[in-house]
């Protein structure tokens, strides 16, 4: 590729487009209008979908198009999209040959009943591993940057990228936060003096509860997900890695090169802010296979 594509090159040309998606989601977030739920299925978070996801993912497709016009880009959205044949492709390319991927409105049934803590994620991936990945908090004026090897960076929404401050997760809460799938984990880390929020079970449309993004502001400790989805999960725990906490798979290794995956998704992860929350978190999704 060449520089004028890298990475970091992509994600600067992108940063004054997702700053006005940032603002026009915040500002239309209590007049948002839902459209047809996505599909059936027991994750409502899933199903759900908005003007916003639709509207913020055009705006990052026309602008990619406009500046990139042979990069790769698969969006959340790219069945109801009228640019998506106007890609290249949607899926991973070869060593250098990166894959743009955006979720417009992660969390948007938070989004939908008024919480602070959804996100647009936008990353950029290789064939083998994440290359940058930029998570915009536009309800709470910040966003988390990381590029591969270089740590992850908090900045002000206002802020540009250079303005980043190196980021790292300090003492957070003893929590844990299991997705969906997840639950049968609860008991076993309750004996180990952990507050547990079961995503599935502890949801409430009225008290903002953590998600997976409290990783990195320190409302979690940890957490264990069924699968890390490139656009979001995994995305997040890119940047947790970056910022120095341990990401592993269910069995404890590393997670596998991208390329081996299938549906845009590595398998099962465990996120920790520590080696002993690790240790644990690890104790308890082997118990279950015993």
């Amino acid at each position: 590729m060449s520089e004028t594509s890298s990475p970091r090159a992509i994600v600067e040309s992108l940063f004054p487009h997702l700053q006005v998606a940032a603002a026009y989601a915040d500002r239309i977030q209590s007049k948002i209008a839902v459209l047809p739920a996505k599909g059936e299925g027991d994750n409502f978070f899933a199903a759900a979908l908005t003007d916003a996801d639709l509207a913020i993912q055009n705006l990052v497709e026309v602008a990619l198009l406009a500046n990139f016009p042979h990069i790769r880009f698969y969006g959340e959205e790219y069945e109801q999209s009228r640019n998506t044949k106007y890609f290249r492709a949607i899926d991973l390319g070869g060593d250098g040959d990166y894959l743009v991927t955006l979720d417009p409105i992660d969390g948007t049934q938070f989004y939908l009943d008024g919480h602070a803590n959804y996100q647009i994620i936008l990353s950029i991936l290789n064939w083998d591993d994440f290359e940058a990945v930029i998570a915009i908090s536009p309800a709470q004026n910040t966003y988390y940057y990381a590029l591969r090897g270089e740590g992850t960076g908090q900045g002000a929404l206002n802020q540009n990228l250079a303005a980043c401050k190196p980021l790292r997760v300090g003492q957070p809460k003893p929590t844990i936060l299991l997705g969906w799938g997840m639950s049968a984990l609860q008991p076993r880390l309750k004996q180990q003096d952990y507050e547990v929020i079961d995503i599935a079970n502890a949801y409430s449309r009225e008290i903002q509860v953590p998600n997976l993004n409290g990783i990195l502001t320190g409302d979690i400790a940890g957490a264990a997900i069924a699968s890390g989805k490139f656009i979001d999960g995994a995305a997040l725990a890119f940047l947790a890695r970056e910022a120095g906490c341990i990401v592993t798979t269910h069995n404890g290794s590393v997670p596998p090169p991208l390329h081996t995956c299938k549906d845009y998704s590595l398998p099962g992860l465990i996120i920790a802010a520590s080696e002993s929350v690790h240790q644990h978190l690890l104790a308890a999704v082997q118990s279950l296979a015993e």
